[in-house]
């Protein structure tokens, strides 16, 4: 009785998730995004494609953080053959240092637009477009109603939406899947020897649709992300402690 039970259950929880854009795809289609520990937090302890991920940049620091563990992420997305989209006011990234994460910088199309409304629409036209693997979008502000559009997009499309927002003005609740913050962390070389080691990050995920906030010290090596802790350090941000997310 208690194991049909324990079904019932777990076949309601993946209902409620398809209803909220959030279901999982077969074994066959799901990108093997390997994220780590971060995987335990995250609804069905898989990342969520098919939705938007909002992420804030308080500082030009932050943003070349988020673009960083950004790449790495939709590295896994392309493995489909799909190109990406990446759009903008200004180019904020050297496409070559793409290869870094595996990534063929002639398979991600590269936009800049004059105003923020004009990349906000851009965005969501590349998100309605299932022929992409994943849609990368900079701008500074993203209200519910915004957020809201896009969302509805990519549950249509399943193509997989990041929103890098830098100089964030306004921290309004948005209808993204979850909300991030990348800060840099400083890296570290094997054996003693100079130069620069992998890269490596303090990840805070601020806010995630039926799943759990924490936050982790991650490193990109061997094409997958590694905790670098001995055990998972719980640093909380400024924005995650005042409720904000």
């Amino acid at each position: 009785m208690q194991a049909i039970k324990k079904e019932k259950l777990e076949m309601l929880r993946r209902e409620i998730l398809c209803l909220q854009g959030l279901g999982t795809r077969p074994s066959s289609e799901q990108p093997p995004i390997k994220l780590g520990p971060v995987l335990n937090n995250m609804p069905g302890k898989v990342f969520p494609v098919g939705a938007v991920h909002e992420f804030l940049s308080p500082t030009l620091a932050a943003s070349a953080a988020t673009i960083g563990f950004i790449s790495a992420v939709i590295s896994f997305l392309m493995q489909s053959g799909k190109p990406c989209l990446w759009v903008g006011m200004r180019r904020t990234i050297f496409p070559p240092a793409l290869k870094v994460f595996g990534i063929d910088p002639d398979r991600i199309v590269f936009i800049e637009v004059a105003k923020e409304k004009e990349a906000l629409w851009t965005i969501e036209e590349a998100l309605k477009c299932k022929a992409l693997g994943a849609v990368i979008g900079e701008i500074k502000e993203l209200d519910f109603t915004s957020s809201r559009r896009l969302q509805l997009a990519v549950e249509d499309s399943r193509v997989t939406g990041f929103i890098n927002r830098l100089y964030p003005r306004s921290l309004r609740p948005t209808a993204c899947v979850a909300r991030w913050q990348i800060l840099p962390a400083g890296s570290q070389t094997t054996g003693g020897l100079p130069g620069i080691g992998f890269p490596r990050w303090r990840v805070e995920l601020l806010k995630i649709r039926n799943g759990k906030p924490d936050c982790w010290q991650l490193e990109w090596s061997d094409n997958a992300f590694h905790s670098i802790d001995s055990s998972v350090q719980k640093m909380v941000s400024p924005a995650l402690q005042t409720g904000v997310a």
